[in-house]
């Protein structure tokens, strides 16, 4: 399989994030990336380097402001008496109050959420990069490759079109997604990744260009906490184009599967132009940012339901924290996917 991978990564390495009142270690980091690179070529499957694609795409589902936040941050940050190396947020503002201040401390809390979503010099870059890997991806299939992964990181489902949250700052996915919905027509989107991928419901939660639909551990005590409910189902011309599946604390292989496959027949009988796949490792049984108890086995189940669907398929890497383990778990979810992409399982 070919597969897309940005080294722009390696500049977004904030060593720590903010959890619970406490400064903690930043389980978002480059190894993530590099063990799953690792993985991959010693699989045997062909990197491509993604090309700098014209900003319209991002400017697209991203609002400009926003954009241009992230770019100056961590220069203007820079700029303020006794200025921290890493920007972190102190003040937010609440979502009945959304005046856009000038200065950069009241716009780090106007566009970033919680303690998660550090800034570093790098960040902007690897934002970028993670994001044309996301896009080449879909061009790939595109010009006729059945499916594609992109190795994106940071990850992108928790940003929505004007803040970031969650270790997320552009939202690759829903940026491959709205290129693809206007090249091909209407797109799906499954979202695996143990937290709901509230930044992506929110950006096509209007459309119905954009089935989104969502497996994840219960919001009421996992992050994102404030969207991810089973009766979200979309507004105006998109009601009934999302799916939330949210699942029970602890729940292993057979619920969550059971749970793909609903969203699965969903998309089928959707009948989408092509195939997105916000694709976690971190509902893994023991990863540290989750509640459910996946094992290496079920994203091999997993893979094979989800490489049934018969059109093109876009992979784009999300979460996943056990990092010894990521190689493993993205080997078994191909092994299973392209043995159902080839009519072998």
């Amino acid at each position: 399989m070919k597969f897309t991978f940005s080294p722009a990564h390696a500049l977004h390495a904030p060593n720590e994030i903010i959890v619970r009142g406490m400064v903690v270690g930043n389980l978002e980091s480059p190894a993530r990336a590099e063990a799953l690179l690792a993985g991959l070529l010693a699989r045997g499957h062909e990197k491509v380097e993604p090309a700098a694609w014209d900003r319209r795409w991002i400017s697209a589902v991203h609002d400009l402001g926003y954009l241009g936040f992230l770019e100056t941050a961590y220069e203007r940050w820079q700029a303020l008496p006794n200025a921290s190396r890493l920007i972190h947020p102190h003040a937010f503002a609440h979502h009945t109050a959304r005046m856009r201040p000038h200065s950069i401390q009241g716009q780090v809390g106007f566009y970033l959420a919680g303690g998660s979503s550090p800034l570093d010099q790098g960040t902007w870059e690897a934002a970028l990069g993670s994001a044309h890997a996301a896009l080449e991806a879909s061009r790939l299939v595109l010009q006729g490759e059945r499916e594609a992964y992109a190795l994106c990181r940071p990850p992108g489902h928790h940003a929505y079109s004007d803040f970031g949250g969650g270790f997320c700052y552009l939202n690759n996915v829903a940026i491959a997604a709205n290129y693809l919905a206007r090249e091909l027509g209407p797109v799906a989107i499954l979202d695996i990744d143990t937290h709901h991928g509230n930044g992506t419901q929110s950006i096509f939660y209007r459309r119905d260009d954009v089935h989104f639909v969502s497996v994840h551990g219960d919001p009421n005590v996992l992050f994102p906490f404030y969207a991810g409910y089973a009766h979200e189902r979309g507004e105006g011309a998109g009601e009934g184009y999302n799916l939330n599946l949210p699942l029970p604390p602890k729940s292993e292989d057979d619920a969550w599967l059971g749970a793909i496959a609903e969203g699965m027949t969903s998309i089928l009988n959707y009948a989408p132009r092509a195939l997105l796949v916000s694709l976690g490792f971190d509902t893994f049984k023991g990863d540290p940012s989750s509640d459910l108890a996946v094992s290496t086995e079920g994203f091999r189940a997993a893979g094979a339901r989800i490489g049934r669907y018969p059109g093109p398929v876009v992979l784009v890497q999300e979460g996943g924290y056990v990092v010894d383990k990521l190689a493993d778990n993205l080997d078994a979810f191909l092994d299973g996917f392209q043995r159902a992409r080839h009519g072998a399982a």
